[in-house]
């Protein structure tokens, strides 16, 4: 069944050899090559500022931000891709989640008080992460808690359901093309998978 899919390229940085791109593209190829309808949205590529001010959350987002926001609200998959930086997304990667965020737009308040509303039901997210050490020791040894965080506290209060999740660790500039190839030929499935 074809699906309307929303790749997000979490890297902060547009330079094109970074491996996070690389699986990127395999997905969309997959993607495509599978029937899927995919959107594809850069950060690196996107103006936004770091929120300060609490209150900006009741405001609109910014507009790149905002065409975002459309396209995933449209979709039926959402696809992150983003490399680990000191344990976590990228400090620029999770600034776009609290401009997507604003508004009420991912979560908003419950008419009761209570639990906020999911406003992202309905769809399903898969996060690929890419990392220097080994994606085990990143499991194992540190918990994975800068992707679980992500997974839990911000697609999963909004609602995104499932949430997977793809590791690939050994990420350096030198990894053995046998073993990239690898890695591209299986998120190049999930893409055609639409999962």
């Amino acid at each position: 069944m074809s699906k309307n899919i929303v790749v997000l390229i979490g890297h902060p940085h547009d330079a094109p050899g970074h491996f996070c791109r690389a699986l990127a593209d395999a997905y969309v190829e997959g993607a495509e090559a599978g029937g899927h309808v995919v959107a594809r949205h850069d950060l690196a590529k996107m103006e936004y500022e770091v929120l300060r001010n609490p209150a900006d959350f009741a405001h609109d987002a910014p507009p790149d931000v905002a065409a975002a926001q459309g396209a995933i609200l449209a979709a039926d998959h959402l696809a992150v891709f983003y490399p680990i930086w000191l344990g976590s997304m990228p400090a620029y990667t999770k600034a776009f989640f609290e401009h997507f965020a604003r508004n009420d737009f991912a979560l908003a308040e419950s008419e009761d008080g209570g639990w906020p509303r999911k406003m992202m039901t309905g769809r399903s997210a898969h996060v690929f992460v890419t990392m220097g050490m080994p994606a085990p020791a990143y499991r194992m040894f540190y918990g994975a808690h800068g992707v679980k965080s992500f997974e839990s506290s911000i697609l999963g209060m909004a609602g995104f359901s499932p949430v997977r999740d793809t590791l690939i660790g050994g990420v350096e500039p030198d990894m053995d093309p046998k073993t990239a190839e690898k890695h591209l030929l299986r998120v190049r499935d999930l893409g055609r998978r639409g999962v």
